[in-house]
């Protein structure tokens, strides 16, 4: 070999057969244009961030809006040369306002590198007059206040951002009465919903991705949702106590005092904009969303004989090559659990039952992947449906990610609304007492085959005893209300033994191998409770009055729905809370060397049936792997 030849290939003998050598170049692009890689650049990582949504416009009636959602935030590699076309997205305006008028903030606008898109973020819903429910997009916006409620967040688009949170609250308190909107979806959480417990509905927080583009702006933090609008009646202490704050990454806050706008999303960040603050005598604009932005990074990579030089950019970068596992497991999945109505109200659905044996989890090696426990639905006694829950999803954004939908709300009534039919979900609500009858709410959501879930049942109204439905469960539907006795029976779960082997095991739980059972109904009866379903359902209750005794909520990490109560306003008695989710994986002993662990220390790693290692997931998590 000719003298220097293994010093001309970083001191390696062989084809150094370079692929892309961009010495981890990073450019910011804050407007629409072309930029122009480095000669020896073939791969790009690349942060998409789109233009936030803007929040809601409100009118004069106490009733907050939706903050804007985070425009989708996309961080992916891409083979990529030359001059490159680059799109970044304006953020969205605010809703349109005239004095009687409410109206919800426009979405933000895509960005683009190349063809490869991030969705504009979702606009945050208006206040008053109709129920103003967020607009999808990137992350969703959050619903406006307006009945009846509640007003539901926009839906998020996966792997991009998260849903806007619901206005659900319309009751007094002690800085007087109001209704706060939904706070705006980030990359990085859902907006928050308002509840009895939580008046303020805060954006979504936005992702750092600093460690991927270290000296971008904003600190690396990107695509906050908008905080929500609040309001504060007679004898409040005014819009500070009320309003959203936005999400770290750019989310605009809520408007700061009564009949002020909401703030701006931050230029680009793709923030989401604040939802506007009314008062009786004013209106009030949301803010616009956030312009987005997109950053590249040129990285460094090679196939064939690495040069040390190549070897040396590559770790820098952190594109060194690894090795790909393949992992075949046994999943389950399993929703937050609705919470249950009042007022006679129906039992809460079941959360979406997903049982899926030798799953492939491709390309695991050094991996942590992300597990999100759905919560259970909170009881309202508010009119509408209760609150449904949340879903649950292991390894979100992976190829083989698997999601378990919420259950559904049950249905409620209080003076000045319609009884309501239950809410849809992994399965549906019950429905509330009513003439119609009232229907529960349909199963399966999702679409799934086999179903996650079932319907809930229908409420009723014939004497001696009104009566609402049972929620449906994973394993059957909700019992339909009879017309004396207790209501309807929250339908049965579904046991996931013996893909988990049979009781008894340390991962079990209260309910033994049966999980996703439905809520209970109530009744005007003077009866004993209704059965909540098999597998963590809470009972109903049919006590009347304003000491009706506790209703029974899901057990918690079961899935299981909330029981309807019996009475609601204008008494303090809630609906039963749903439960939380679960997600548990069992991984066969001739993979089991390829785990390294769960976080936090409250989820576990055990031994199963046939040397397998059982994961159990009761709060969210990762489960990572060597």
């Amino acid at each position: 070999m000719p003298r220097g030849s293994s010093n001309q290939n970083g001191g390696v003998i062989g084809k150094a057969n370079l692929a892309s050598f961009g010495k981890c170049t990073v450019t910011s692009k804050t407007s629409t244009g072309n930029i122009t890689l480095q000669p020896g650049t073939r791969i790009v990582q690349t942060a998409i961030i789109a233009g936030g949504g803007g929040g809601g416009s409100g009118t004069t009636n106490n009733a907050g809006t939706g903050g804007g959602g985070a425009g989708g935030l996309r961080n992916l590699q891409v083979n990529a040369e030359g001059t490159v076309p680059i799109t970044v997205g304006a953020g969205g305006a605010a809703g349109t306002q005239s004095p009687g008028t409410a109206s919800n903030g426009t979405p933000g606008n895509n960005s683009l590198f190349c063809s490869t898109t991030s969705t504009g973020g979702g606009g945050g819903g208006g206040a008053w007059g109709s129920p103003f429910v967020g607009l999808p997009g990137g992350s969703g916006g959050g619903g406006g206040a307006g009945p009846p409620l509640p007003s539901a967040g926009g839906c998020g688009t996966t792997c991009q951002g998260n849903p806007g949170g619901a206005s659900n609250v319309f009751a007094p308190t002690p800085i007087g009465c109001f209704v706060a909107g939904g706070g705006g979806g980030g990359a990085n959480a859902a907006g928050c919903s308002t509840s009895p417990s939580c008046f303020t509905g805060n954006g979504g927080a936005g992702t750092n991705i600093s460690s991927d583009f270290p000296g971008t702006p904003n600190c690396g933090v990107y695509a906050g949702g908008g905080g929500g609008g609040g309001y504060s009646g007679p004898g409040g202490t005014g819009g500070s106590q009320t309003i959203g704050s936005g999400g770290t990454g750019g989310g605009g806050d809520g408007g700061p005092i009564p009949g002020r706008a909401g703030s701006a999303g931050t230029p680009n960040t793709g923030g989401g904009g604040g939802g506007g603050t009314p008062t009786c005598s004013g209106n009030a604009t949301g803010g616009a969303g956030g312009p987005g932005i997109v950053l590249v990074k040129e990285l460094s990579k090679a196939s064939g004989v690495w040069s040390m030089q190549s070897q040396f950019q590559a770790q820098k970068c952190g594109t060194w090559p690894r090795f790909m596992v393949d992992v075949d497991a046994d999943v389950f999945v399993l929703g937050g659990g609705g919470g249950g109505g009042v007022n006679i109200g129906g039992g809460g659905g079941a959360g979406g039952f997903r049982l899926l044996t030798s799953q492939t989890l491709s390309d695991i090696a050094g991996k942590s992947l992300t597990v999100t426990i759905g919560a259970g639905g909170a009881g309202t006694n508010s009119g509408g449906p209760s609150i449904s829950g949340n879903p649950s999803v292991f390894a979100a954004c992976e190829p083989f990610s698997i999601l378990a939908t919420a259950g559904g709300g049950g249905g409620g009534y209080v003076a000045g609304n319609n009884p309501t039919d239950g809410a849809p979900g992994g399965s549906g609500g019950g429905g509330v007492r009513g003439a119609d009858p009232d229907s529960g709410g349909t199963g399966n959501a999702g679409g799934f085959s086999p179903p996650e879930g079932n319907d809930g049942g229908s409420g009723q109204e014939s004497a001696p005893a009104y009566s609402g439905g049972g929620g449906g469960g994973a394993g059957g539907t909700g019992g339909n209300g009879p017309s004396s006795g207790a209501g309807g029976s929250g339908g049965p779960g579904s046991p996931i033994a013996p893909v988990f082997g049979s009781a008894p095991q340390p991962y079990y739980g209260p309910t033994g191998v049966t999980y996703g059972g439905g809520g209970g109904g109530a009744s005007a009866a003077m009866n004993p409770e209704s059965n909540g379903g098999p597998g963590g359902g809470g009972n109903g209750v049919n006590s009347p009055g304003s000491a009706a005794p506790p209703v029974g909520p899901g057990v918690v990490n079961t899935g299981g729905g909330g029981g309807g109560q019996r009475t609601g306003e204008p008494f303090s008695s809630l609906g039963g809370a749903g439960g939380s989710g679960r997600i548990m994986v069992k991984i066969p002993s001739t993979y089991t060397p390829h785990i390294c662990g769960v976080t936090p220390g409250t989820n576990t790693l055990v031994c199963g049936p046939s040397s397998s290692k059982v994961a159990t997931f009761t709060v969210s998590g990762t489960l990572d792997f060597n």
